[in-house]
């Protein structure tokens, strides 16, 4: 489908916001999403041109991460958590199980609200030093991190929250730990989505590109102040704030109530 040309700035603006919060904390695809269905493009179509700059932001991500000392251990210790995960997302994106998006809506919508009512009320459960463990291999783990994969094949957005709680919340991870596993697992789990979508021919091409463009700069950024800003889990928490309360915001549309 042809656009107009002013769109793409747009798309590479949206795309540099969603690479920074995406990195951060998730649910950056408020942004990209948003502006691709406000161009017209078919839910289904905006849907998979959204997965490519999604990629791309997460491996330059895991690129810029890769020389820090961490990032061996914890590429290691994501290596368990990539395999439900990864199944989970390939059914997802095949939408093998079917189940309505006004239910998937509401059921994430209350886990958002679960979320943010720990962010704000338990504020030491998200500044807590990764806990010494000898294996993160479990059943629980493991039903999680389908179930995370299998919603982040079929929709995406803010699939990057849902990874931070379980991460942190049950999994013990220091937020700045989760967020780097949860960038490893993404830049895996993304791309059997992406070919999914690439082989149906869901994707518009250029205004993934723009995308993409926009969100790998973004990635670069955030994951550099990351490592380089000793106080960048107390931002990572106050982004995660922001970011969960737009997300309860679209899920339960109460925009409409508020403009």
């Amino acid at each position: 489908m042809e656009l107009a040309w002013y769109f793409y700035p747009l798309f590479f603006l949206a795309g540099l916001l969603a690479g920074i919060i995406n990195t951060l904390a998730g649910n950056g695809s408020v942004f990209t999403l948003s502006l691709l269905l406000f161009t017209g493009m078919p839910a289904g179509l905006a849907n998979g041109t959204n997965r490519l700059g999604g990629f791309v932001q997460c491996l330059v991500s895991v690129i810029t991460f890769r020389k820090a000392e961490k990032f061996k251990p914890l590429l290691k210790e994501s290596l368990w958590l990539m395999i439900p995960t990864i199944l989970g997302t390939v059914f997802g994106a095949n939408s093998a199980i079917q189940v309505s998006d006004e239910f998937l809506t509401k059921v994430i919508g209350y886990l958002m609200i679960f979320t943010l009512a720990i962010v704000l009320l338990k504020p030491k459960k998200w500044l807590i030093e990764t806990a010494e463990r000898k294996d993160n291999k479990s059943i629980l783990n493991f039903i999680i991190f389908f179930a995370i994969g299998w919603y982040a094949g079929f929709i995406q957005m803010g699939m990057g929250i849902l990874f931070l709680a379980s991460l942190v919340l049950i999994s013990k991870y220091s937020i700045i730990d989760a967020n780097f596993i949860k960038i490893i697992i993404c830049a895996a789990l993304l791309f059997p989505a992406l070919f999914i979508y690439m082989y149906n021919d869901q994707i518009v091409w250029l205004p993934a590109l723009s995308l993409s463009l926009g969100q790998g700069l973004g990635g670069w950024f955030a994951t550099k102040f990351t490592l380089e800003n000793k106080k960048s889990s107390l931002w990572v928490r106050r982004l995660l704030i922001v970011m969960i309360s737009l997300a309860i915001v679209k899920l339960f549309n109460l925009h409409e109530y508020i403009f």
